[in-house]
């Protein structure tokens, strides 16, 4: 009987202050940053407690989807890796085939496919380069529509919405990480991608009234995808709107784009025009989310995903 396990991928993010110049230095693919900006890094950080959950929150992950694997009669191994910071994917690859691993089923935790999450398989790739016998690979390129994933955010959606004394008053915005603005012009997907999950939440909760924005531009010097989140809260604002839910559709845990950029800054300008703005959780190891996680695992296993 052929040995499967499924790899959980990460961005990764420090877990402390001490870590924040390395992985700085690593997303800058070994350029260090300069001084002002590791600073700038290190503060944001501070703000939210001075390092980010997204490890601890990934291996709770891990564990979770292993566990509903077992439940379902599958109990194979689940491991987790990190693009940016310990644990490395090549790493956690080259020791899962050391182990004996027949069949890898990688997943980003990452739902929408772009070129930026090509850097995963890249990863992987690189794990399995040299070994006599690599094991099989079977890569989930995207899974932004799996229907659980789309309930898990749309119940979170609603959660938030049922803070206010009229939910239907409410605007929901959407929001994932930008990416520069070329990718629309080379045929990027995750654009589309991301709006097609936003659809689908919306959807499933009747909303007519929502809007989209793309947030924690990088700082590279040429056009990132908008429009900005804090630039589309000021427009809303300037509209009448105010009263505001955020949900992320591109974030699946809690770490400093959230944390930070969203609890935070964002919260800051909604302050400043006068919105309330409510953001809703990060799925993390939300029951439904994890279920879905497993949906996709089991697909990929039966040969569904694609490869």
């Amino acid at each position: 009987m052929t040995r499967e396990a499924v790899l959980l991928m990460a961005y990764g993010s420090p877990d402390n202050l001490d870590q924040v110049e390395a992985y700085y230095t690593d997303i800058r693919r070994g350029s260090p940053p300069q001084p002002q900006l590791l600073e700038e890094l290190k503060g944001r950080y501070r703000a939210i407690g001075g390092g980010s959950p997204l490890s601890r929150i990934v291996e709770e992950q891990r564990a979770a989807l292993g566990a509903e694997l077992a439940a379902r009669g599958t109990p194979i191994p689940v491991c987790a890796a990190m693009r940016h910071i310990a644990p490395r994917i090549g790493d956690v690859v080259q020791t899962m085939a050391a182990d004996g691993m027949e069949r890898i089923v990688a997943i980003p935790l990452a739902p929408q496919k772009s070129s930026n999450a090509a850097g995963y398989r890249r990863a992987v790739d690189a794990g399995l380069a040299g070994l006599s016998t690599p094991p099989e690979l079977v890569f989930v390129e995207s899974w932004h529509d799996a229907p659980r994933l789309i309930e898990a955010l749309a119940t979170t959606t609603r959660e938030a919405l049922d803070r206010f004394a009229d939910p239907s008053r409410v605007t929901v915005m959407f929001s994932a990480h930008s990416m520069p603005a070329r990718v629309v012009a080379e045929g990027d997907p995750y654009p589309d991608e991301l709006l097609a999950t936003a659809t689908l939440v919306a959807l499933r909760l009747g909303l007519d009234d929502y809007t989209f924005s793309f947030q924690s531009a990088g700082r590279t010097g040429e056009p990132w995808l908008g429009p900005d989140i804090l630039d589309e809260i000021r427009r809303l604002a300037a509209d009448g709107v105010t009263e505001l839910v955020v949900r992320p559709v591109g974030f699946l845990a809690d770490h400093l784009e959230v944390l930070y950029d969203i609890d935070i800054e964002a919260q800051a300008v909604a302050r400043e025009v006068g919105i309330r703005l409510e953001r809703a959780r990060s799925l993390n190891t939300d029951p439904v989310f994890i279920a879905g996680l497993a949906d996709v695992a089991l697909a990929a296993l039966g040969g569904t995903a694609a490869v």
